[in-house]
């Protein structure tokens, strides 16, 4: 069964057409890459998928439970419900700044699952430890390279235990050395069967992790498949002009 279903998704801000009739499907285990030049739409889709916006028509289903059909979502109680499914790491980490790297991954576990806190702070340790941070629980955001941050963004997504997590452009404000090391948390997420949809410029690191490449470009899915299809021998004139925009920077 689909973790994730998306079908003629639409979104348009004003007169701008964002989003134009999208459809996915992300099975559970799967890692779903979408790349394309700026203003495709990729972002936009992610925060549609996460109800960080809100889409003009289409449906997306976690499962088999609705978060919106036709353009119209369910209840806030029922979003709050599914929300518990899914976990966003976003390109500018979005941490709190006024709380421990420790409190950060414990806060929504403990406020918004109620989960008893004690278990919850073992659990968040072990994963400061597996993600490379052991020690740094009681640091704040403001004493952690950007590539700390993110992964102590990915910890937080994780200790939700999501069913599904969104990446959202995850190292594009980190410079190269940094990049290197986001990109292998998520190569061992996927190591372990993480459901992940992931947005990135990443060429090479979308080929070697990815079980299916979308890409977009003017709100469009131009074309998908296999990272063999889609980055090394793309059919489409958009999609092989794009790559090769990529090649020569």
């Amino acid at each position: 069964m689909a973790v994730l279903t998306v079908e003629h998704l639409r979104k348009n801000f004003g007169e701008l057409s964002v989003l134009k009739d999208i459809s996915l499907t992300v099975a559970k285990g799967e890692v779903v890459s979408i790349i394309g030049p700026s203003g495709s739409g990729k972002s936009t889709l992610l925060r549609c998928c996460t109800t960080l916006e809100t889409a003009d028509g289409g449906n997306i289903l976690y499962g088999e439970n609705t978060l919106c059909r036709d353009g119209k979502y369910i209840s806030p109680s029922g979003i709050r419900e599914l929300r518990k499914k899914f976990g966003l790491v976003f390109q500018s980490f979005n941490l709190f700044p006024h709380y421990s790297v420790l409190k950060n991954i414990m806060d929504a576990p403990v406020n918004v699952l109620k989960r008893p806190a004690k278990q919850v702070k073992e659990e968040a340790l072990a994963l400061l430890d597996k993600l490379g941070l052991s020690g740094r629980d009681d640091a704040y955001p403001y004493q952690l390279s950007g590539g700390q941050k993110q992964r102590v963004a990915i910890a937080r997504a994780l200790a939700m235990d999501p069913e599904i997590i969104f990446f959202d452009e995850p190292t594009s404000a980190l410079d190269p050395e940094l990049t290197g090391e986001v990109l292998k948390i998520i190569r061992q997420l996927t190591e372990e069967h993480m459901t992940m949809v992931i947005v990135t410029h990443e060429i090479p690191f979308a080929r070697s992790v990815s079980d299916h490449v979308i890409f977009m470009a003017d709100g469009c899915v131009v074309e998908e498949g296999t990272p063999d299809e889609v980055i090394a021998s793309p059919k489409n004139d958009r999609t092989r002009s794009f790559l090769a925009c990529l090649e020569k920077k």
